[in-house]
Protein backbone atom coordinates (compact mmCIF):
# COMPACT_ATOMS: atom_id res chain seq x y z
CA UNK A 1 0.00 0.00 0.00
CA UNK A 2 2.85 2.26 1.04
CA UNK A 3 4.36 1.86 -2.66
CA UNK A 4 1.39 2.84 -4.25
CA UNK A 5 0.93 5.76 -2.27
CA UNK A 6 4.43 6.47 -3.54
CA UNK A 7 3.87 6.00 -6.84
CA UNK A 8 0.19 7.51 -7.04
CA UNK A 9 2.23 10.90 -5.52
CA UNK A 10 4.66 10.38 -8.03
CA UNK A 11 2.74 10.46 -10.79
CA UNK A 12 0.46 12.91 -9.75
CA UNK A 13 3.55 15.49 -9.12
CA UNK A 14 4.45 14.28 -12.80
CA UNK A 15 0.55 15.53 -14.26
CA UNK A 16 1.07 18.67 -12.26
CA UNK A 17 4.82 19.54 -13.40
CA UNK A 18 3.73 18.97 -16.69
CA UNK A 19 0.10 21.22 -16.58
CA UNK A 20 2.05 23.97 -15.18
CA UNK A 21 4.66 24.54 -18.27
CA UNK A 22 1.94 23.88 -20.46
CA UNK A 23 0.04 26.91 -18.65
CA UNK A 24 3.02 28.89 -18.96
CA UNK A 25 3.67 27.96 -22.98
CA UNK A 26 0.63 28.89 -23.29
CA UNK A 27 0.36 31.81 -21.32
CA UNK A 28 3.70 33.00 -23.22
CA UNK A 29 2.01 31.92 -26.57
CA UNK A 30 -0.58 34.19 -26.44
CA UNK A 31 1.24 37.31 -25.55
CA UNK A 32 3.53 36.97 -28.51
CA UNK A 33 2.21 34.54 -30.91
CA UNK A 34 3.10 30.76 -31.43
CA UNK A 35 6.36 30.76 -33.47
CA UNK A 36 8.06 33.89 -31.65
CA UNK A 37 8.55 31.79 -28.10
CA UNK A 38 11.08 29.50 -27.63
CA UNK A 39 11.53 26.54 -25.79
CA UNK A 40 14.42 28.16 -24.02
CA UNK A 41 12.39 30.89 -22.72
CA UNK A 42 9.18 28.74 -21.85
CA UNK A 43 11.43 26.47 -19.69
CA UNK A 44 12.91 30.07 -17.81
CA UNK A 45 9.64 31.54 -17.43
CA UNK A 46 8.33 27.75 -16.04
CA UNK A 47 11.23 27.64 -13.65
CA UNK A 48 12.60 23.78 -15.23
CA UNK A 49 15.21 23.34 -17.77
CA UNK A 50 15.23 22.84 -21.09
CA UNK A 51 15.57 19.23 -20.86
CA UNK A 52 12.73 18.86 -18.50
CA UNK A 53 9.94 20.54 -21.02
CA UNK A 54 11.21 18.31 -24.23
CA UNK A 55 10.83 15.28 -21.90
CA UNK A 56 7.14 16.32 -21.17
CA UNK A 57 6.44 17.58 -24.37
CA UNK A 58 8.62 16.48 -27.55
CA UNK A 59 7.32 18.69 -29.82
CA UNK A 60 6.38 22.24 -29.41
CA UNK A 61 3.29 22.47 -30.77
CA UNK A 62 2.21 19.49 -27.97
CA UNK A 63 2.91 22.21 -25.24
CA UNK A 64 -0.63 24.04 -26.50
CA UNK A 65 -2.30 21.18 -28.32
CA UNK A 66 -1.91 18.89 -25.01
CA UNK A 67 -5.28 17.17 -24.62
CA UNK A 68 -4.34 14.60 -27.11
CA UNK A 69 -4.28 11.75 -24.57
CA UNK A 70 -7.27 12.76 -23.08
CA UNK A 71 -8.77 12.80 -26.19
CA UNK A 72 -7.62 9.13 -27.14
CA UNK A 73 -8.87 8.27 -23.59
CA UNK A 74 -12.58 9.43 -23.86
CA UNK A 75 -13.34 8.24 -27.18
CA UNK A 76 -12.24 4.68 -26.14
CA UNK A 77 -13.99 4.40 -22.76
CA UNK A 78 -16.70 5.44 -24.51
CA UNK A 79 -17.10 3.44 -27.67
CA UNK A 80 -15.89 0.58 -25.02
CA UNK A 81 -17.98 0.99 -22.33
CA UNK A 82 -21.35 2.23 -24.41
CA UNK A 83 -24.37 -0.34 -23.04
CA UNK A 84 -25.42 -3.28 -25.19
CA UNK A 85 -27.00 -2.08 -28.24
CA UNK A 86 -26.04 1.08 -28.55
CA UNK A 87 -24.15 2.00 -31.99
CA UNK A 88 -21.24 3.52 -32.51
CA UNK A 89 -22.33 6.80 -33.75
CA UNK A 90 -24.78 7.14 -30.45
CA UNK A 91 -21.63 6.71 -28.14
CA UNK A 92 -19.88 9.66 -29.74
CA UNK A 93 -22.45 11.91 -30.09
CA UNK A 94 -23.37 11.46 -26.34
CA UNK A 95 -19.67 11.93 -25.36
CA UNK A 96 -19.91 14.77 -27.45
CA UNK A 97 -22.72 16.25 -25.42
CA UNK A 98 -21.32 15.10 -21.99
CA UNK A 99 -18.32 17.29 -23.20
CA UNK A 100 -20.20 20.28 -23.77
CA UNK A 101 -21.97 20.21 -20.59
CA UNK A 102 -18.81 20.04 -18.71
CA UNK A 103 -17.74 22.76 -21.12
CA UNK A 104 -14.66 21.16 -21.30
CA UNK A 105 -11.54 22.64 -23.77
CA UNK A 106 -12.56 19.58 -26.37
CA UNK A 107 -15.88 21.11 -26.79
CA UNK A 108 -14.78 24.70 -27.31
CA UNK A 109 -17.20 25.93 -24.37
CA UNK A 110 -13.91 26.26 -21.83
CA UNK A 111 -13.34 29.86 -21.49
CA UNK A 112 -10.37 31.33 -23.58
CA UNK A 113 -11.30 29.19 -26.48
CA UNK A 114 -11.22 32.23 -28.94
CA UNK A 115 -7.68 33.46 -28.28
CA UNK A 116 -6.84 29.47 -28.41
CA UNK A 117 -8.23 29.28 -32.03
CA UNK A 118 -6.86 32.42 -33.03
CA UNK A 119 -3.16 31.34 -32.27
CA UNK A 120 -3.87 27.76 -33.60
CA UNK A 121 -5.67 29.93 -37.18
CA UNK A 122 -2.46 31.37 -37.33
CA UNK A 123 0.51 29.17 -36.95
CA UNK A 124 0.93 26.39 -39.90
CA UNK A 125 3.01 24.44 -37.31
CA UNK A 126 0.09 24.16 -35.36
CA UNK A 127 -2.88 23.22 -38.14
CA UNK A 128 -0.54 20.24 -39.33
CA UNK A 129 0.42 18.96 -35.40
CA UNK A 130 -3.82 19.40 -34.94
CA UNK A 131 -4.28 17.19 -38.35
CA UNK A 132 -1.97 14.49 -37.17
CA UNK A 133 -3.41 14.48 -33.79
CA UNK A 134 -6.83 13.80 -35.60
CA UNK A 135 -5.26 11.43 -37.58
CA UNK A 136 -4.07 9.46 -34.15
CA UNK A 137 -7.24 9.73 -32.94
CA UNK A 138 -8.34 7.87 -36.29
CA UNK A 139 -5.85 4.69 -35.56
CA UNK A 140 -7.09 4.58 -32.06
CA UNK A 141 -10.88 4.62 -32.91
CA UNK A 142 -10.49 1.64 -35.72
CA UNK A 143 -8.18 -0.12 -33.68
CA UNK A 144 -11.54 -0.24 -30.78
CA UNK A 145 -13.74 -0.72 -33.35
CA UNK A 146 -11.94 -3.21 -35.45
CA UNK A 147 -11.09 -5.52 -32.00
CA UNK A 148 -15.20 -5.47 -31.49
CA UNK A 149 -16.50 -6.08 -34.49
CA UNK A 150 -13.53 -8.05 -36.09
CA UNK A 151 -13.99 -5.90 -39.52
CA UNK A 152 -11.04 -3.63 -39.53
CA UNK A 153 -11.74 -2.46 -43.62
CA UNK A 154 -15.40 -0.91 -41.91
CA UNK A 155 -13.81 -0.30 -38.62
CA UNK A 156 -11.24 2.29 -40.11
CA UNK A 157 -14.21 3.68 -42.55
CA UNK A 158 -16.12 4.16 -39.61
CA UNK A 159 -13.47 5.87 -37.31
CA UNK A 160 -12.95 8.54 -39.92
CA UNK A 161 -16.15 9.48 -40.30
CA UNK A 162 -16.88 9.82 -36.72
CA UNK A 163 -13.66 11.96 -36.28
CA UNK A 164 -15.02 14.14 -39.36
CA UNK A 165 -18.20 14.65 -37.42
CA UNK A 166 -16.39 15.52 -34.13
CA UNK A 167 -13.93 17.53 -36.30
CA UNK A 168 -17.05 19.50 -37.98
CA UNK A 169 -18.56 20.43 -34.78
CA UNK A 170 -15.43 21.68 -32.74
CA UNK A 171 -13.90 23.64 -35.80
CA UNK A 172 -17.28 24.94 -37.15
CA UNK A 173 -17.87 26.45 -33.52
CA UNK A 174 -13.87 27.54 -33.04
CA UNK A 175 -14.48 29.65 -36.18
CA UNK A 176 -17.54 31.03 -34.73
CA UNK A 177 -15.95 32.27 -31.80
CA UNK A 178 -12.47 33.68 -33.63
CA UNK A 179 -14.92 35.62 -36.18
CA UNK A 180 -16.55 37.05 -32.46
CA UNK A 181 -19.41 35.93 -32.04
CA UNK A 182 -20.54 35.25 -27.95
CA UNK A 183 -19.18 32.33 -26.65
CA UNK A 184 -22.53 31.75 -24.77
CA UNK A 185 -24.46 31.61 -28.27
CA UNK A 186 -21.75 29.22 -29.68
CA UNK A 187 -22.20 27.00 -27.02
CA UNK A 188 -25.49 27.43 -26.84
CA UNK A 189 -25.68 26.34 -30.35
CA UNK A 190 -23.36 23.74 -30.42
CA UNK A 191 -25.86 21.68 -28.73
CA UNK A 192 -27.55 21.11 -32.29
CA UNK A 193 -24.59 21.33 -34.53
CA UNK A 194 -23.91 17.77 -32.61
CA UNK A 195 -27.63 16.66 -33.11
CA UNK A 196 -27.41 18.22 -37.16
CA UNK A 197 -24.19 16.33 -37.80
CA UNK A 198 -24.78 12.98 -36.28
CA UNK A 199 -28.05 12.74 -37.15
CA UNK A 200 -26.69 13.10 -40.56
CA UNK A 201 -23.69 10.49 -39.81
CA UNK A 202 -25.86 7.92 -38.21
CA UNK A 203 -28.17 8.06 -41.89
CA UNK A 204 -24.96 6.31 -43.50
CA UNK A 205 -23.45 3.89 -40.59
CA UNK A 206 -26.68 3.09 -39.03
CA UNK A 207 -26.24 0.63 -36.27
CA UNK A 208 -22.89 -0.32 -37.31
CA UNK A 209 -21.02 -1.70 -33.59
CA UNK A 210 -24.17 -2.20 -31.86
CA UNK A 211 -25.29 -5.51 -32.22
CA UNK A 212 -23.92 -6.64 -28.93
Amino acid sequence: MVLAMVEGLRERKKREARQHISDVATRLFAQRGFEAVTVVEIAEAAGVAKATVTNYFPRKEDLLLDLQAEAERLLVDALRDRPPGQSVVEAVRGLMHRLLDQRHALSTAAPGMAKFGHLIAKSPALLSRAREQRECLESAVARQLSEETGDPIRADLVARLLLAAATTVVVSSMRRLIAGEPASTVATDQRQVIDEAFDLLSDGIGTFGGST
